[in-house]
């Protein structure tokens, strides 16, 4: 197992919950996504577990990149998002389960052993939050997103800069700008303040404002 978590105490309960097993074993740690592909490609784990909130360009981005450089990497997501719009994106972005950090302790294991079996894993709690997400009258703009707009976004209610992104994403400033623009036409908001209120009702991102301030654009 390779475990992704920017919190130290978070990583050590899950490497002795794991090694308690006689049959698991980690071999590596991270605590983020750019971390965690450099890691990937040393160590060959047979299994990711990733959370998704991390500094940089956070987990949905980095299962999108393992995938991309090995389509058979199997990535067991282990976050605190229960809200769909996290799970989902995961799933899409290549993830092949999505278990939540309030699961009882048991049920990590067996979503490692799911996913070792190249099956598909998904939480109880998280299966019913995509069903009910399906619902007719549940949309959710965060849905019309592509990957990279949603990590855009991501990133932009979090305060950073667009060069900020630019850097962490391997982009060009335009580029993310041209992101910048399209986003806030899908979402139809025009400001920072806009698109974190926006965030928040989605569980996007918590309470806390962006760093960017009132007047900043999205």
């Amino acid at each position: 197992m390779l475990l992704v978590d920017d919190h130290a105490v978070v990583r050590e309960g899950c490497r002795r919950l794991i090694e308690d097993t006689r049959d698991l074993r980690v071999v590596g740690e991270a605590a983020s996504g750019e971390e965690a592909y450099r890691l990937f490609t040393e160590l060959r784990p047979d299994v990711v577990v990733m959370d998704l909130s991390m500094p940089g360009i956070g987990g949905v981005e980095a299962i999108r990149r393992l995938v991309a450089r090995d389509a058979g990497v199997r990535v067991l997501v282990l976050s605190m998002h229960e809200d769909a719009i996290f799970s989902s994106r995961a799933l899409k972005a290549g993830a092949r389960g999505y278990v939540t950090k309030s699961s009882a302790p048991g049920v990590l294991v067996e979503a490692i052993r799911v996913v070792l079996s190249g099956r598909l894993y998904l939480g109880p709690d998280i299966a019913q939050e995509l069903a009910v997400q399906s619902l007719p009258g549940r949309s959710n703009p965060m849905q019309t997103l592509s990957a990279r707009e949603f990590e855009v976004f991501r990133l932009l209610v979090d305060g950073h800069t667009v060069a900020d992104i630019a850097r962490v994403m391997c982009l060009s400033p335009k580029t993310v700008a041209n992101y910048q623009s399209a986003l806030r036409h899908k979402l139809e908001v025009s400001n920072t303040t806009q698109a974190v209120r926006l965030a928040m009702a989605h569980g996007l991102v918590s309470g806390v404002p962006a760093k960017g301030g009132e007047d900043s654009s999205a």
